[in-house]
């Protein structure tokens, strides 16, 4: 998982098979839009927006931060992942060269873990948009990335900045 999030944005853009629906946030004053499966039933929350794979074996999250701010933020999403049962182990940190996605630059750090059903790959992007930062969180059991890694894919190519 060395390249997650790097990994996912070069997979091949196809259509996405099931319904989809771009998502602008924060709704009040658009930073950015991303598109994930309605199967994934992702919602908006306070700082962006979450979704959970189908089968509940991968949660991705984007949220939005002030530059200033954006320590705070990534602090919230570990202790989100913590209050969660992951248990990160910070000697496994990776951190994955800077990659284009529609105007974004795009870097992340990817961990091993543990959770409550065994190991975990876990990775925290990070993307400046104009004085805002878009934060990413992507926790997964072990091995289940592969079987994801289209959608994956997909929903990472169709992050934008908002117009």
């Amino acid at each position: 998982m060395k390249k997650l999030l790097i990994a996912s944005v070069f997979a091949i853009c196809i259509p996405f098979a099931a319904s989809a629906a771009e998502l602008v946030f924060p709704s009040d004053a658009p930073v950015a839009s991303i598109t994930i499966p309605d199967s994934w039933g992702p919602k908006e929350t306070e700082t962006g927006v979450d979704a959970t794979s189908e089968d509940g074996a991968i949660y991705f999250s984007i949220d939005v931060a002030d530059a200033s701010s954006a320590d705070k933020t990534t602090d919230i999403a570990i202790d989100f992942l913590t209050k969660n049962g992951v248990q990160i182990d910070a000697q496994s940190m990776k951190e994955t060269g800077e990659t284009d996605v529609n105007g974004l630059k795009i870097s992340a750090l990817s961990y091993e873990g543990t959770d409550e059903e065994g190991p975990v790959e876990i990775s925290l992007g990070f993307a400046a948009a104009g004085d805002k930062v878009l934060i990413f969180t992507y926790w997964g059991s072990k091995g289940t990335y592969e079987t994801h890694q289209k959608e994956l894919g997909d929903i990472l190519a169709s992050l934008k900045p908002a117009s």
